[in-house]
């Protein structure tokens, strides 16, 4: 998805935008069909100086059939995101609103609103626990839990039904990793994780991945992205070495810093010729290693999506990430 343009569809549906009836906006009103399509719920914040999501979100409750949505995003809440959304309360306080919700989208907000790293994931633990039947998770946002003294951003737990969770974010904290890894998945097919960069909270390392990797509690996980990260050789490595990379169909390690120590980990590891895809988009990898990636998996079907390589800059270690700020 692009963080530059609003999502068009999700959960397999057109997005709608709901805006109150006495809105100056053009948008989607609440005759449409609740089930044929995925509602969004955004103030904003250069239109409305009042704009008030709470206000919003109880309209929705109010005038459409709520137990008929299959799909929500809630979007931009004020003009200032880095306090927890109250979309994450209003969720938990009205699931029973919501039995046949199975797609969420937490905050899907553009570079246009906000940097992706100055907006706040919130407590995502009650809304788990208030959604069981919940297939499909998405957050964009820091998660801004580094400090012990916060409440985190998720606890470990067991979810039976959740098949997609996607982290899209500028700097996962250790905190954070390291509870998704001790979660209990039984269902999750697909994982996407947008480390990021340690100045933006993305202090995760290859030792907080360890018990995703050993792919102990996502018995059913085929499709894995650990992306946009700072670290992406090391990452790279601990994939190459990794039990869960055995059973996989797809892996990514597009967005990071990747270059060729990282692709040199991927060779002399285990062998990956049982992948259908593997895709590194956003590197700096040779076109010689390049090369080799696909000499080595190509003949075996496997599709290597890797694109031209980024230009190094002049400062620091030359490599950087696809989305930090």
């Amino acid at each position: 998805m692009s963080l530059y343009e609003f999502t068009s569809h999700f959960g397999g549906l057109p997005v709608a935008d709901l805006r109150p009836l006495d809105s100056t906006a053009t948008s989607i009103t609440p005759g449409d069909p609740p089930d044929a399509v995925a509602w969004r719920i955004r103030v904003d914040p250069w239109e409305h100086e009042e704009a008030e999501f709470e206000k919003d979100f109880r309209y929705f409750l109010d005038t459409v059939d709520t137990t008929r949505v299959t799909a929500l995003l809630c979007g931009c809440w004020t003009d200032d995101l880095s306090a927890e959304s109250p979309a994450l309360g209003l969720l938990v306080e009205h699931a029973d609103r919501f039995p046949n919700l199975r797609h969420l989208f937490l905050g899907d907000v553009v570079q246009e609103e906000s940097e992706i790293s100055w907006m706040n994931i919130g407590t995502l633990t009650p809304v788990l626990h208030a959604y069981p039947r919940l297939e499909e998770l998405v957050v964009r946002g820091g998660a801004f839990d580094g400090n012990p003294d916060v409440a985190p951003a998720l606890e470990p737990l067991r979810h039976d039904a959740l098949r997609a969770l996607r982290f899209e974010s500028g700097g996962l904290s250790a905190r954070l990793v390291g509870a998704i890894g001790l979660c209990d998945l039984p269902a999750l097919e697909n994982l996407e994780l947008w480390l990021g960069v340690s100045q933006y909270d993305g202090t995760a390392t290859v030792d907080d991945l360890a018990e995703l990797l050993s792919g102990v509690r996502v018995p059913a996980l085929r499709r894995l992205g650990l992306m946009n990260s700072e670290i992406q050789d090391a990452v790279a490595a601990a994939v190459a070495a990794a039990p869960l990379t055995a059973r996989l169909e797809s892996l990514d390690l597009s967005m990071g810093t990747l270059g060729d120590e990282g692709v040199e980990a991927l060779l002399a590891g285990q062998p990956l010729t049982h992948l259908k895809t593997l895709r590194i988009n956003h590197h700096f990898v040779s076109e010689t290693m390049a090369a080799r990636l696909r000499e080595t998996l190509g003949p075996h079907g496997v599709t290597v999506d890797i694109d031209r390589a980024e230009e190094l800059r002049d400062w620091g270690s030359g490599r950087y990430v696809e989305v930090s700020e």
